[in-house]
């Protein structure tokens, strides 16, 4: 940490303002693991977004090394994508003691560890989650699970697909109702749902592309294409199965919107 003792002894001289000093202080906030990651620890400070810990092709030494890490500088740390083995794995290590809270989402494949006393900040912001099936809800969850750990409280209905097109409605009307300052709409086979909602509502709607369907546009491709294509104005789109992309810009849409 020199870099950031420099910064600190500029601003006490007089070479930085307090701005200024900020600004070096974010962008200078990488912490290094052994010789196998840097982390941005910081990140959360930096944009309001946390760093969430991908668990895929990491190994579970690595993994647990990655965690306590953030733990020591957040006091929390999320997991996403996990194994069984690296699940188990995180279980017997930070279950041991009363120390820290382990929250498994099986479902987002998303594990939450903190520290007992921590709480994350509400901020205010709503945002209501909706698919259009239930192979959909994975990828919503993982929407569901970043957007409340950024400080938003969600509304989710799922299983509201272009099939039984009447479903929507009812759901929909609630969360207008109680003031939501996006939707997330995730769907896959061909992806008309997003663009859909996206004509019915005054506020933004994030379209998420899931993997689900065969043939010509199998894995999502179809209904990436489809949602890209919408003429729907207010759609946003991130990539395929990329609910954490799409939890996280809804949740800071929505927190501005109470600020």
């Amino acid at each position: 940490m020199g870099e950031l003792k420099k910064i600190l002894e500029d601003l006490k001289t007089g070479k930085h303002t307090i701005e200024e000093a900020e600004k070096l202080v974010r962008a200078n906030l990488i912490e290094e693991v052994g010789s196998f990651a840097k982390l941005d620890v910081f990140r959360k400070i930096r944009t309001g977004v946390p760093e969430v810990i991908l668990a895929e092709n990491k190994s579970s030494d690595a993994l647990i090394e990655i965690i306590l890490s953030f733990l020591e500088k957040n006091q929390f740390a999320v997991i996403s994508r996990y194994k069984e083995n690296q699940k188990q794995r995180i279980i017997e290590e930070f279950s041991k003691e009363n120390k820290y809270i382990v929250e498994i989402h099986d479902l987002a494949r998303m594990i939450v560890i903190k520290y007992n006393k921590f709480q994350f900040q509400k901020k205010g912001g709503l945002i209501g989650i909706i698919t259009a099936g239930s192979s959909d809800i994975p990828v919503a969850e993982e929407a569901r699970i970043i957007a409340e750990i950024m400080g938003c409280e969600t509304i989710s209905s799922y299983d509201l697909g272009i099939a039984g097109f009447h479903r929507i409605f009812g759901p929909l009307s609630e969360m207008v109702k109680k003031g939501v300052h996006v939707i997330i709409v995730c769907a896959g086979m061909e992806g008309t749902l997003p663009g859909v909602v996206a004509a019915l509502v005054d506020v933004p709607v994030i379209g998420v592309p899931v993997s689900v369907g065969y043939g010509l546009g199998e894995k999502g491709k179809g209904a990436l294409t489809t949602m890209l294509q919408s003429c729907s104005p207010g759609l946003l789109v991130v990539n395929i199965d990329n609910g954490f992309g799409a939890g996280a810009s809804a949740a800071l849409i929505a927190n501005k919107m109470v600020h």
